[in-house]
């Protein structure tokens, strides 16, 4: 009878959350239909020269689209709550963490939902090329155009992209059983959000550095936000256990999608209409508006859960969830469905016309620089501020943490990191990263600061140290919480491989070579996911050599201070070299883009790339000499510890010996050594005192220099 009630509720429960999923999508479709038709997305647009693709393609590329959206966020959801919702089990003494059984069926859901994510990313691949060609399906699908432009049109190349990670993780998801597989998927499907959003109508708008970060920081919050509240209320209406836990794991990590989704959404509002009274006055901004409403309903309902149904939940009532869930869940359908009609409506004009340099960078060509404009002529960029924002937050409310549970924390490192930060804020927001793109010795700065001094100050930070200090261990015991995880991070072959001192310098190294004398340097220039990507790589390229050399936190393998020393001179010659090799250029690096963005004002370009040159060549000499100083300190340092780690274990070998010997026992072997030790050490300071006390003839005084014939055998 047990079973057969078990059945019946796991059989209504699955009934239940097919009724929430078929609302939610009637409200994501019905949105999506009144968007298009208000913003005149679906209107068939006669432009002479300009062929229809028709109504099919009209209609069909924004439901194919919604239908990838939510595809995508199912998908995450699933793997987020099977590798971090719900808690592990074993994990006690010897026995390896695994995933669950209700962990196991969420990631053959997610099998099943990628495989619907790839199918959607497919169809709205066929319907976009023939939106940009101007053909109906039926002739794309027949043709050859589908495989002449994928590889042509960035944004076919962008959803092929998606249709691969996705199918990888259909296939994968059907036999993973272990926590860290389970991480890896959620992590190439976190990947797959990107590449659409990254390469849509916001690559090409105005102050498009902000529009584009903008939006792939959206989609990414926005995916874990609607997925993990799908399982979590399908977890509730199917009666599973540990719903507490989950409910409450994201509760905690809504919050942080909420304000991510929030903060980037207006930054994409202000990018897109600067005068507040396009809001009103436009149909683009009136959808945003809609949108900015319905995400201000969605801050309502994350406030109830957070005050109300969590707890409830936690007392034992999941009802008080699933019901407030299912209708969050429709709502959060229609916002989806918005910002689709939203992305089919085109933004306003801008007022003036753009040049051809002022397309490809996003601004206007700066001025003539000048050391004040380089100070003073500051650039928002919305990814570097946000990470400052977010590694200055973290770090600084780990030390609080610290602090209030009564433990220490070296200010000194707190000022490292923090002017680690700075560094960055130097060179990323400031007239600099205005420069940058147009002039390569500006560029050339940047590097250097960012692959060469700024990882300094953040390694002497100690971030993981910290990390380790302030995070708590897992509510549950036996599970992986962020502290375990780091700690299995650390631990793991992957770690041990690329914190090897010798890979650490290859990646240090190589990988500046293999960028600037490739077309790589043109093709990131020429991308803003590309600049983003090579100003990062830099970040950590840098800061995985100086850990080896200067880290204090933990580490696979240790190099000895001689050792380390030694690599540091081995390896700096290596960029003068790449410096001379840039001052010898005959022929320009990045010609393409260079000739398209250089100033007018500015000297000749290969004289600019001769002066990027010299700088590398001469900056070298900057971390050089500041690594040294903190090598020696730290060296210093652990002398004195070893010392002072030595007298204790001295003492208290002295104090057993006392101890036995007043009992008549015989001394342990631990102690004999010590005790021989001690005994050698004082035979020896002896010896040094008699050598600097002079010697008397006759054993009484006297110049302490033998005469002659005495002493050494010798003879006049």
């Amino acid at each position: 009878m047990a079973t057969k009630d078990t059945g019946t509720a796991a059989d209504t429960g699955t009934a239940a959350v097919l009724r929430v999923g078929v609302v939610a999508l009637a409200a994501g479709l019905a949105v999506l239909v009144a968007g298009l038709v208000l913003g005149g997305a679906v209107a068939e647009k006669v432009i002479p020269g300009l062929a229809d693709a028709g109504a099919l393609t009209r209609w069909g590329l924004p439901v194919s689209r919604l239908a990838m959206n939510l595809g995508a966020a199912l998908t995450v959801g699933a793997l987020l709550a099977a590798a971090a919702l719900l808690p592990l089990e074993g994990g006690k003494g010897k026995e390896a963490p695994r995933l669950s059984r209700d962990a196991l069926d969420y990631l053959r859901a997610a099998s099943w939902a990628a495989t619907a994510w790839a199918a959607a990313a497919a169809a709205t691949l066929v319907f976009t090329v023939a939106d940009v060609l101007g053909q109906p399906v039926g002739e794309i699908l027949t043709g050859s155009e589908l495989s002449n432009y994928v590889g042509q049109l960035p944004q076919g190349t962008a959803l092929m992209l998606v249709v691969l990670l996705a199918v990888v993780v259909a296939l994968l998801g059907r036999t993973t059983t272990t926590p860290a597989a389970a991480f890896g998927l959620l992590a190439v499907a976190g990947i797959a959000l990107l590449p659409p959003p990254l390469t849509g109508h916001s690559s090409s708008a105005a102050n498009h550095s902000v529009a584009v970060t903008g939006v792939a920081l959206h989609v990414a919050a926005a995916a874990p936000w609607v997925g993990g509240l799908a399982m979590l209320a399908a977890h509730g209406l199917t009666r599973r256990a540990r719903l507490d836990v989950m409910a409450d794991r994201f509760s905690r990590m809504a919050l942080w999608c909420y304000v991510a989704v929030g903060v980037s959404g207006l930054v994409n509002v202000i990018a897109r209409l600067p005068d507040p009274a396009e809001l009103v006055g436009t149909d683009y901004g009136r959808l945003a508006l809609g949108k900015i409403i319905a995400f201000a309903a969605l801050g309502w309902f994350g406030w109830w859960h957070r005050g109300r149904t969590v707890p409830a939940v936690a007392d034992g009532r999941p009802w008080a969830l699933t019901r407030l869930a299912s209708v969050e869940i429709a709502v959060m359908a229609a916002t989806m469905g918005l910002a689709v009609a939203l992305a089919r409506t085109a933004p306003p004009a801008p007022a003036t016309d753009e040049t051809p340099a002022e397309v490809l960078l996003g601004f206007p060509v700066p001025p003539p620089i000048t050391v004040g404009r380089l100070a003073t002529l500051w650039t928002f960029d919305l990814f570097f501020a946000a990470l400052v924002v977010v590694l200055g937050g973290l770090y600084l409310a780990g030390v609080v943490r610290l602090r209030r549970r009564g433990d220490s924390w070296p200010v000194m490192r707190t000022v490292a990191w923090l002017f680690g930060l700075l560094t960055i804020v130097a060179v990323t927001q400031t007239g600099v990263a205005r420069y940058a793109p147009v002039m390569f010795s500006v560029h050339m700065a940047e590097h250097m600061v960012l692959s060469m001094l700024t990882p300094i100050f953040l390694v002497a930070g100690a971030p993981v140290t910290l990390a380790l200090r302030a995070l708590r261990p897992a509510r549950v015991r036996g599970d992986r919480g962020p502290r375990e995880w780091l700690t299995a991070l650390l631990h793991s072959r992957y770690t041990a491989v690329v914190a090897h001192p010798g890979v650490a310098t290859v990646i240090f190294v190589a990988s500046t070579f293999v960028l600037y004398f490739t077309p790589l340097f043109q093709a990131a220039m020429r991308n803003h996911l590309g600049h983003i990507a090579m100003t990062v790589h830099f970040l950590v390229a840098g800061s995985l050599f100086f850990w080896v050399l200067i880290g204090v936190d933990p580490a696979p393998r240790r190099l000895p201070y001689p050792g380390r020393i030694l690599l540091l001179f081995v390896t700096m010659p290596f960029h003068a070299f790449f410096g001379l090799a840039l001052m010898n250029l005959g022929e320009p690096l990045a010609r393409g883009w260079y000739n398209a963005v250089y100033p007018s004002w500015a000297t000749s370009l290969l004289k600019d790339q001769h002066t990027g040159g010299a700088i590398a060549w001469g900056f070298g000499e900057i971390p050089t000499f500041i690594v040294l100083v903190f090598l020696a300190f730290q060296w210093f340092f652990a002398d004195q510890r070893q010392a002072r780690r030595l007298d204790r274990k001295a003492d208290r070998a002295a104090e057993r010996t006392a101890e036995r010997a007043a009992r008549g026992e015989t001394a342990a072997a631990e102690d004999d050594e010590l005790a021989a030790y001690n005994a050698r050490l004082a035979k020896l300071a002896e010896r040094d005192q008699q050598a600097r006390t002079p010697r008397r003839a006759g054993g009484a005084g006297g110049s302490g220099i033998p005469r002659a014939g005495e002493g050494d055998g010798s003879t006049v």
